[in-house]
């Protein structure tokens, strides 16, 4: 490679560092500023040229029609009620804060930026509610459908199998809920039925108590009747009422046991035998008796004799 060459191929690079050399040297003797920022010291022209503004604002406009652009201007939708008593619940429960803490200063409703982001967002739906309301009826009148038709057909994002699983998870976290809530519910009433038995148990020995003490002034000579015997035997009764009822229903409906496996096939009823000793049972054979009634030979030739 000749001279001429190395040196054409070296340019580049020479001018970039003697580029560098020379702003280190201009920024030691003072003359740039650190940063980025370049400090003007003349005075700006500001220019206004709304002719040319305007020709390039028609330059670049689109003249399309309404159905593709979709502006609107219009008013704010009516309040609806439902909106109105949020808001007021919203106001109330902002001033109850303010009572309740000390430690919140105290601003007034029309300068709270709680209340007004809240008031902001309803007029943004306020808003945004008019015009859909005026946006549907314009595109009635222009002809154009607003909804889908009843066979339309939209291919999902996901899978089927996919959303299979999504609904299995939900119904999962559904009866895990359910389940939960029942269990629940099952150990208040156990709680309460513990608590129920504990008090009759001392009201009862409250009772015994007073009865006992009660016989013993009437031993005493403190009391001259027995009254509070009567009172005691119309409670017995009505306990004893009580356990006649509870009695009949045990009887009526059972008393509960266990219920699983009651159906379940053993090695008696697989071999038919269970079913023997049922249709004996139905036919009034005892146990251990033989089926087959039939006298022997010579009982039978005894009783053809006497006849």
């Amino acid at each position: 490679m000749s001279d001429f060459e190395l040196q054409d191929s070296g340019s580049e690079f020479d001018s970039d560092d003697n580029s560098d050399a020379e702003l280190q040297a201009a920024f030691e003797r003072g003359e740039l500023k650190p940063g980025l920022n370049v400090e003007f010291g003349g005075q700006r022209v500001k220019i206004n040229d709304i002719t040319k503004l305007l020709a390039k604002a028609q330059a670049i406009r689109l003249d399309l029609p309404w159905e593709e652009r979709l502006d609107m201007v219009n008013d704010l939708a009516p309040l609806a009620p439902e909106l109105a008593v949020q808001l007021e619940k919203h106001e109330q429960k902002r001033a109850n804060q303010f009572k309740g803490n000390a430690k919140i200063p105290y601003v007034r409703p029309e300068e709270d930026p709680v209340l007004n982001d809240f008031k902001r967002e309803m007029l943004f739906h306020r808003q945004a509610q008019a015009a859909v309301v005026e946006g549907i009826q314009r595109l009635h009148k222009l002809g154009i459908k607003t909804r889908r038709p009843d066979d339309y057909f939209a291919e999902m994002a996901k899978s089927d199998e996919h959303m299979q699983k999504v609904r299995s998870n939900l119904m999962a976290k559904q009866q895990g809920q359910a389940k939960s809530e029942r269990i629940k519910q099952i150990r208040e009433q156990r709680k309460m039925g513990k608590m129920l038995a504990k008090q009759t148990k001392v009201q009862r020995e409250t009772e015994k108590k007073e009865m006992l003490d009660k016989l013993k002034k009437f031993r005493k000579g403190k009391l001259k009747n027995l009254d509070f015997l009567e009172d005691a035997k119309a409670l017995e009764s009505k306990q004893k009422q009580s356990a006649d009822k509870r009695k009949q229903r045990n009887k009526k409906f059972g008393f509960g046991g266990k219920k699983k496996g009651l159906k379940r096939n053993t090695k008696a009823s697989a071999a038919g035998l269970e079913a023997e000793k049922s249709t004996r049972r139905q036919r009034g054979v005892k146990a251990g008796a033989s089926v087959n009634k039939r006298m022997g030979k010579s009982r039978r030739i005894k009783a053809k004799g006497r006849k």
